[in-house]
């Protein structure tokens, strides 16, 4: 028997075994995509910001164009007066809060050397804040603004000048979305097969049904946090308390920090009534948020959005960690239109095994007929004939006593 070849230390070879890992061009080419995917979404996401934001002003406004057309106004004179009307609302808020903010608070650095005098003193009476009153006594704000280098505020100026910009063409892109409605649609609808005409317009629907109940939950928790900073500065007679509590409204459509900017404000404006005031204002501001972030928040924007208490929680975190102000600013609609679309475009969830013949009857009949209708139509004309149809079984589920946003044109499995 032939024995293994020895080395010089006298151990025997061992046999190397070698594992080639061959990659497909097609799983690089895919990663690639992906890679590339990302990096174009990160380059574009202020332009699809804007985008979203054109849309989410075209799903506000054009209810309020299409009341004003079925009252025999032209349609461009319908959209000039509603544009307007918003920008009139808009530069009055501006009027009514900016000139008295900017007054009171250039009074107010005028009086910091008594208010932080004051604040001094107050603090040194109690035991537990004693060692915050040197630091409040020696605190020189105009070493502060020294320390902004030219470098800071040019930047910053950029970026107010750069948002404003984007806002600009979200208004201008909406318009434009408002005033060509049709051909716009027919495009959407060119790019999409007819099998799914009938979902898209129940979902498009569905949009701006998400977006009026965005629009409503914004509205009634800025108009609360506007008369519960009004009737808390009026009370505690602090100057001022109109434009402070319109700010206050304005501001409160910011997540997150919103509220710091409608406290700061309203606390300083209060030190010219002493520290006492100033404290019941910060404290109760402070409680406020709590109690609107926690509890009317949740409430309000669940039943108009059709989305849990916690789901709303989650949605704002998550769209502030990823987008910032912006992201938490469009979290809630987004995550009550993901919500939707998975209805509408039936993925099936893990968990969920719903499946109604009814509904499915419903969605066969309403396919047939639109295809009958709209053999030959150019797209134009089947977008209408499916928005049609759409309405029609919106108008059934209400009658039926069904919320039409609930109920999706076939759930569960095909």
């Amino acid at each position: 028997m032939t024995q293994p070849e020895q080395e010089p230390s006298g151990r025997a070879h061992r046999s190397t075994v070698v594992h080639r890992v061959e990659i497909s061009y097609r799983t690089v080419l895919a990663v690639a995509l992906t890679i590339g995917g990302i990096w174009l979404l990160d380059l574009l996401l202020p332009i699809l910001v804007v985008i979203v934001v054109a849309l989410m002003l075209v799903g506000t406004l054009n209810p309020a164009v299409g009341w004003l057309q079925r009252r025999r106004v032209n349609r461009t004179l319908a959209i000039a007066v509603v544009f307007i009307g918003c920008a009139i609302v808009v530069v009055g808020a501006g009027l009514i809060t900016i000139p008295s903010l900017f007054a009171q608070v250039s009074q107010t650095i005028t009086n910091l050397p008594e208010i932080q005098k004051s604040l001094a003193h107050a603090l040194e009476s109690h035991r537990l804040t004693a060692p915050l009153a040197n630091a409040i006594r020696t605190f020189k704000p105009e070493d502060r603004v020294r320390g902004v280098n030219v470098t800071t505020a040019v930047t910053a100026s950029l970026g107010v000048v750069e948002v404003i910009g984007y806002a600009a063409t979200s208004v201008v892109l909406a318009i434009y979305f408002i005033a060509d409605a049709e051909r716009s649609r027919a495009a959407l609808y060119a790019l999409v097969s007819r099998r799914f005409h009938v979902r898209l317009a129940r979902v498009l629907l569905n949009l701006e049904t998400i977006v009026g109940g965005y629009l409503r939950g914004q509205i009634i928790t800025s108009v609360a946090i506007g008369l519960f900073t009004f009737a808390l500065l009026e009370i505690a007679r602090v100057p001022n308390a109109l434009a402070l509590a319109t700010f206050a409204a304005l501001t409160d459509v910011i997540p997150f920090v919103g509220g710091l900017l409608a406290t700061t404000p309203a606390v300083l404006v209060a030190l010219s009534r002493g520290t006492a005031v100033a404290t019941i204002v910060l404290v109760a501001m402070i409680g406020y948020q709590e109690f609107e972030s926690r509890v009317i928040v949740p409430r309000v924007y669940g039943q108009a959005l059709r989305l849990s208490s916690a789901v709303v929680v989650i949605a704002l975190l998550v769209g502030g960690k990823v987008g910032g102000i912006i992201g938490a600013l469009l979290a809630l609609p987004i995550a009550a239109a993901l919500r939707m679309l998975v209805e509408e475009l039936r993925v099936d969830l893990p968990g969920d095994d719903t499946d109604d013949p009814s509904l499915r009857a419903r969605d066969a009949r309403a396919e047939r007929a639109y295809a009958r209708e709209t053999a030959g139509a150019s797209p134009a004309e089947a977008a209408a004939v499916a928005t049609e149809i759409a309405h029609e079984i919106r108008q059934a589920d209400a009658a039926a006593g069904k919320d039409p946003a609930e109920t999706p044109l076939t759930p569960g499995k095909e």
